[in-house]
């Protein structure tokens, strides 16, 4: 018996250059009327047939006579379904309309399943095809799904022009093994396809094998009857026995949590229970910071002071945060952090090393950062981080926050995101810290109802009021810190001008008159107010500033989640439609009022890491129901992906291709 792997959304982003070139082949007159029309048609842009990327059955051969628009996919001028060769799936890049072509355009970027004449398409401006373009491509086995996007690089035509349909490559007639790449063709005109750069990438779904028991031919009605009725009695009773005893098991529990903090035995059965950080002494530690010396101390907040160490076992350099002894909930969070970050592997988490609780003193070990947090950079007037940090930056922290949300066995609700727990190695490689506000949900479960936590001006609205936190909290506060980063100020400045106070709204007003690229860190401009870089670099900022505003979306059901919002940050999918307005959205308020659980923002310098924390408890005054205006939700994405390369193709029908296994 065979298995079978698909291939898990496998992505593609090319970035390719077209130039037009002069007829070469005389025109057939012969060819018929409606090709001759068609000739006719193109004549004026005098466009070559375009370039297709496939996917096909590997090696890759090329079909004989598949010249001009077959593209070297397919030979039959008559019917262009591909029915004598190997099949074959593509993204054609029309630059010539045949007859099998769309009537509406002159061009196109159509999906192509074993023939050229399209399966969905989407129109193109006329003569579009000359310059540097990039696309994406992407295809998703679960949802038998394959998308494309194409975006002109060079400014004459702004947006993002995509293109779906629904494609089983395996009904399709592909093996397992197959080919992907590039193909070509020289019609009655030649055009020069170059292929700058190009990646690939897939993911292979998990394979479930399913052991199947044969029923049995022969049932007794009867008796299945009877058990059935007899078993419905015995369940209804495990029911209420169970319901009682759980009921009396958290009144308990809810008694004991009020009279019992965690002892030193309790964390050590809690954190020994994983692998990875280690225990270490408190005289380790003690040594390792010269006896915690002022000269040592890399930043201080209301959880504790962090400081520099060395540990000469090891030979490792570290930070070590030491809990203050005023904090009221710090040995809970010391806790929390243990367990959860302890338990947590990601390039763009912060690692903890490891931990120390002897008497009174709480602290913890991670590896150090050596640039510190994201906040004393993005406010620093000495050093200007650049906006290619920056991005990556935004990435790195969307990466981290889709591990925790959905690449963990449960979703870990951070709670706390924002610039000075965003910490930066030697790379400015972005790791994000301070799990001591972080709360576990099966993903099963959608919130977790806590009293509010966080930092003022992070914090979800909406959390706030119902006191549910859930991962669209979290995808709130990475949409400010979003904003904050492309914007290169902090959520609130009441020193700025009454309409700029609040950062969210000010940029949502210049989205809504069509200004948004007005929001961006003056320090990124020229002295002509214009973007120092490149049009991608203006398209990613773009790009960050919308992301910014879907995810603070006053509705928490308009937002994306985590992985949609990385697919528009990584150019896999469309930007999305934003209201013009700032909606308002209603929340009820749960009974019994708020309590506010705050996180003071601790700067570390360079050279430190972790991320400190202060605290306070209050009655919160977001109780009021705010009014409910006419609101429109962010539009719901697909999300598709892409291609990048380095070979060129010309003249006859011609391909590039590696192998990937379907």
């Amino acid at each position: 018996m065979t298995s079978i792997q698909k291939v898990q959304a496998p992505t593609s982003r090319t970035q390719m250059s077209a130039t037009k070139r002069k007829k070469v082949i005389p025109k057939q007159k012969d060819a018929g009327d409606e090709r001759e029309a068609d000739r006719t048609a193109n004549k004026l842009g005098e466009q070559g047939d375009g370039m297709a990327f496939f996917v096909g059955t590997y090696p890759a051969s090329l079909p004989e006579d598949s010249k001009g628009g077959f593209l070297g996919l397919v030979n039959n001028p008559g019917n262009p379904a591909n029915t004598d060769f190997p099949p074959a799936v593509a993204v054609e890049f029309d630059a010539f309309r045949n007859v099998w072509d769309p009537n509406d355009t002159m061009s196109h970027v159509g999906v192509d399943v074993n023939s050229v004449a399209s399966a969905a398409y989407a129109p193109l401006p006329d003569g579009c095809f000359n310059g540097t373009m990039s696309a994406w491509v992407r295809y998703d086995a679960n949802a038998s799904t394959l998308s494309a996007t194409l975006r002109f690089d060079d400014g004459g035509l702004p947006g993002l022009y995509n293109v779906s349909a629904t494609v089983d490559l395996r009904a399709a007639g592909l093996p397992q093994q197959a080919a992907v790449g590039f193909s070509a063709a020289t019609g009655d005109y030649v055009e020069l396809h170059q292929i700058l750069s190009w990646s690939f990438e897939s993911t292979l779904a998990r394979v479930t094998v399913v052991n199947r028991i044969a029923a049995p031919k022969r049932t007794n009605v009867g008796l299945i009857a009877g058990l059935g009725s007899t078993g419905m009695v015995i369940l209804l009773l495990v029911m209420a026995a169970w319901l009682c005893i759980r009921e009396y098991q958290k009144r308990k529990g809810a008694k004991q949590q009020r009279q019992h903090e965690p002892s030193g035995r309790d964390m050590d059965d809690a954190f020994q229970k994983g692998t990875g950080p280690r225990r270490f002494t408190y005289r380790q530690l003690s040594q390792a910071t010269r006896g915690f010396s002022d000269d040592k101390k890399l930043g201080e907040g209301g959880f504790g002071s962090v400081y520099r160490g060395f540990l000469q076992d090891q030979g490792l350099h570290v930070a070590i945060k030491r809990v203050s002894k005023a904090s009221k909930q710090g040995r809970r969070e010391y806790m929390s952090e243990v367990t959860i970050i302890g338990r947590l592997r990601h390039r763009n988490l912060v690692q903890l090393v490891g931990w120390c609780h002897e008497g009174d003193e709480l602290l913890l070990v991670y590896e150090l950062m050596t640039n510190g947090s994201l906040d004393t950079h993005l406010y620093s007037s000495r050093n200007v981080l650049t906006w290619p940090i920056r991005y990556n930056i935004i990435l790195g922290m969307g990466s981290a926050l889709l591990y925790l949300h959905q690449g963990w066995e449960q979703c870990v609700v951070h709670r706390d995101i924002k610039p000075s727990n965003v910490m930066l190695d030697a790379t400015f490689t972005a790791k994000l810290g301070d799990f001591g506000l972080a709360r576990l949900v099966d993903h099963s479960r959608a919130t977790h109802t806590t009293m509010v936590a966080g930092t003022r001006g992070y914090i979800d609205p909406e959390c706030a009021v119902t006191c549910r936190a859930t991962a669209r909290s979290d995808v709130y506060s990475f949409g400010v810190v979003l904003l904050e980063v492309a914007c290169g100020r902090k959520p609130v400045a009441p020193d700025e001008d009454e309409s700029r106070v609040l950062l969210v709204r000010w940029v949502w007003e210049l989205y809504g008159r069509g200004e948004l690229l007005a929001a961006a860190d003056k320090r990124l401009l020229g002295a002509d107010g214009e973007l120092l870089g490149t049009p991608e670099m203006e398209a990613e900022l773009e790009c960050a500033l919308v992301v910014g505003l879907w995810c603070v979306h006053p509705d928490s059901s308009a937002r994306p989640s985590i992985r949609q919002a990385m697919a528009v940050l990584q150019f896999e999918a469309p930007l999305p439609d934003l209201p013009l307005e700032m909606p308002v959205a209603t929340y009820g308020p749960p009974a019994g009022g708020v309590y506010y659980q705050s996180s003071n923002a601790t700067t570390l310098s360079s050279g430190g890491s972790g991320g400190n924390r202060g605290h306070s408890s209050a009655t919160g005054d977001q109780t009021a129901q705010t009014s409910m205006s006419a609101m429109s939700g962010a539009r719901g994405t697909s999300f598709y992906a892409i291609s990048d390369t380095g070979s060129e193709t010309r003249g006859s029908s011609t391909r590039v291709n590696p192998t990937v296994d379907l």
